[in-house]
């Protein structure tokens, strides 16, 4: 059994055959995952795709590219979801300054007020940063006392990056990027570094298709089947087999968000 804890399946490149790409997931043996939501409305949306799905569990929470529309209003909606079986984690949510889709001093704003709901309700948080390691970090680390577990998304930044949030006691979700051998070179170096009872893997589906797929597929939209890939890939980097690694990440996944 393989968890993808990064699926975004409200996404509009699954609108058309949404049935079969979750087919093609369990039957290349990925049979949990993580919905993940950008916005109020995106929550609901995976809220709804987690109880169709079998397999399925959702997050609410905002994006920091959507904090800008962000609304009060929004935040009482994510409560509202947090409160379900089916919603396991309050996020995506974190800082991205790599484009700057959303203010930053309302992104810092946005992802404060979710940490604070995620300690409220005792709920682990999926995180997202990028180029905006220092701030993270300093809103972070205020409330992670408060807050059951969390989970950094999509890691992909550098050795001192990564020493930092193992130090915090972060998770860290680990994508294709790993797979690619022009981008993912330090990536694939540092994966080793991370112990694997801190570790998770993703497709962040269906962005991040893994580049050294062969035979390469057709279109160059990512699917949670190809998961199978990215276990393989980074258990030959560590020196681990692929089965020690699902049966350690399926604890991981139950500690976390099951717990």
């Amino acid at each position: 059994m393989m968890i993808d804890i990064a699926l975004n399946l409200s996404s509009g490149q699954f609108q058309d055959d949404r049935d079969s790409v979750m087919e093609r997931a369990h039957l290349a043996g990925v049979t949990q995952f993580l919905l993940l939501a950008s916005d109020a409305t995106e929550s609901k949306s995976v809220a709804r795709l987690a109880m169709i799905y079998p397999g399925c569990f959702a997050s609410a929470g905002c994006h920091p590219h959507q904090a800008d529309e962000f609304q009060s209003s929004d935040l009482d909606i994510i409560e509202d979801l947090c409160t379900t079986t089916q919603v396991v984690a309050v996020g995506e949510c974190g800082l991205d300054y790599n484009r700057n889709y959303s203010n930053p001093a309302t992104q810092r704003k946005v992802f404060e007020q979710q940490l604070e709901l995620a300690a409220k309700l005792q709920l682990p948080v999926l995180l997202h940063e990028r180029d905006a390691h220092d701030d993270f970090v300093n809103i972070l680390e205020t409330w992670l006392p408060h807050l059951p577990h969390a989970v950094l998304h999509c890691f992909t930044g550098s050795a001192w990056s990564l020493e930092r949030y193992l130090a915090m006691d972060l998770y860290i979700g680990i994508t294709g990027w790993v797979c690619d051998e022009r981008r993912g070179t330090e990536l694939r170096e540092l994966v080793g570094n991370i112990p694997i009872d801190r570790l998770f893997l993703e497709t962040d589906a269906p962005y991040l298709l893994p580049r050294d797929l062969s035979p390469k597929p057709k279109i160059r939209r990512n699917e949670p089947c190809y998961l199978p890939h990215i276990y393989q890939t980074v258990a030959m980097l560590r020196g681990e087999s692929v089965q020690d690694l699902m049966i350690q990440i399926k604890n991981n996944f139950r500690q976390v968000f099951l717990g």
